[in-house]
C-alpha cells in the first residue's frame, strides 16, 4: 500500500518594502514642545559647566595667559621708559581700563603679578587692579590695590598670611617703590593713623569669607620706606562697578546676545540629533556648546563681585 505525501508548501516571496511615502508616514511625529525642552536643557547644562569652569580651570588658565601679555607689555614700556605714572600716557592720552601699570612682589607669598589701571570685574579678571581714584604705588599718598581672593587665578587669596614687616615691591614707571606690612584689617577693625605729610601708603584690598562666597572686605596696609615719588594730578572720580565687591551692570548686553548665540546652537543640535543621527551631532556639537557656555558664563562672571 502507497502512502501519498502531501507537496511541500510552496516558499511566500517577502512583502514588498513600503515606499518611501509610507515609510516617512510611519515616522514619530515632530513634537515641537520635547524639541524645545531639549534645547532649554543643553542651554542650562552649558552655561552651568561654563560658569564651574570660568571660575577654576579655565579662569585660572585665562588669568595666567593675561598676566604673560601684560608683563611682556609692561617690561617694554620700562625699558623704553614710556610706562605711565599717572592717569594719562606718556603721549598725553587717557590710560586706558586694563592697561599694565605696575608690577606687584611679595616674597614672603611668592606672588609676582602685573597690576592694570581699573578694577571692574572685568579687569580683576586678569589680575589684580589699581584703583583709578589713588595715587600710583610710590607716590605720596595712599594708594589701593585691589585682587580677588579665588577666581581668576586667586592672586590674594593668601593676603590675611602677611606678618607685620613683610616686604611688599611694587616696580612703576617711576622705579622701584618698597614697602613694609604694618597691620591686616578685617570688617570692624580700627582704621590705621593718618600718614604724615609727603609719606606714602599702600593697602591691598580683597575680600573675606568662603571659597566664593565673599562676605565683606580684608585689607593690608603697608608703609612706604622707599623715597616718594611726585605724583600728578588725579581724577577722584571712579565708576560704580569698580567699588568694592561690585559688579558691571553693563555686562548684561553681552549676556544677552551670547545667549541667543547659545540657545541658536542649541536649537540646531535637537535638529540635527533627530534628521543626522545621535554620535555625529554631539561629535559636532559639543565643542560649539561648551565654547558658548563659556562665553556666556564668562560675560555673566563680570556681574559678581569683583573680589569673588
Amino acid at each position: 500500500m502507497t502512502v501519498l505525501t502531501p507537496p511541500p508548501p510552496l516558499a511566500t516571496a517577502p512583502p514588498p518594502p513600503p515606499p518611501p511615502e509610507a515609510a516617512a508616514s510611519a515616522r514619530p511625529p515632530a513634537r515641537p514642545g520635547l524639541a524645545l525642552l531639549g534645547a532649554i536643557l543643553c542651554v542650562l547644562a552649558a552655561v552651568l559647566l561654563g560658569f564651574v569652569a570660568s571660575l577654576t580651570v579655565v579662569g585660572h588658565l585665562q588669568h595666567a595667559r593675561d598676566q604673560e601679555v601684560a608683563h611682556d607689555e609692561l617690561r617694554k614700556q620700562l625699558a623704553l621708559g614710556t610706562a605711565p605714572v599717572g592717569q594719562r600716557t606718556y603721549d598725553n592720552k587717557p590710560l586706558a581700563l586694563g592697561a599694565p601699570v605696575a608690577l606687584l612682589r611679595i616674597p614672603v607669598l611668592g606672588l609676582r603679578e602685573v597690576v592694570a589701571e581699573g578694577t571692574t570685574s572685568g579687569v580683576l579678571m586678569s589680575g589684580p587692579g589699581h584703583r583709578r581714584d589713588s595715587v600710583l604705588p610710590g607716590q605720596a599718598g595712599t594708594s589701593l590695590i585691589m585682587g580677588r581672593q579665588w577666581g581668576y587665578g586667586s592672586p590674594f587669596v593668601h593676603l590675611d598670611r602677611l606678618p607685620t614687616g613683610a616686604v611688599i615691591e611694587v616696580t612703576t614707571g617711576q622705579g622701584k617703590a618698597v614697602y613694609r606690612v604694618t597691620g591686616v584689617r578685617r570688617p570692624g577693625d580700627p582704621l590705621p593713623p593718618a600718614i604724615g605729610a609727603g609719606g606714602g601708603r599702600l593697602t591691598l584690598i580683597t575680600a573675606t569669607g568662603e571659597a566664593y562666597t565673599p562676605s565683606g572686605l580684608l585689607r593690608v596696609d603697608a608703609e612706604l620706606t622707599s623715597p616718594v615719588q611726585p605724583a600728578p594730578p588725579r581724577s577722584g572720580r571712579i565708576d560704580e562697578a569698580e567699588e568694592a565687591l561690585a559688579g558691571e551692570s553693563g555686562a548684561w548686553l553681552s549676556v544677552f546676545l551670547r545667549c541667543q548665540l547659545l540657545l541658536a546652537a542649541a536649537l540646531l543640535t535637537v535638529w540635527a540629533h533627530r534628521v543626522w543621527g545621535r554620535w555625529q551631532t554631539w561629535i559636532c556639537a559639543v565643542p560649539v556648546l561648551a565654547a558658548a557656555g563659556l562665553a556666556v558664563a564668562s560675560s555673566a562672571t563680570r556681574l559678581l563681585p569683583n573680589l569673588l
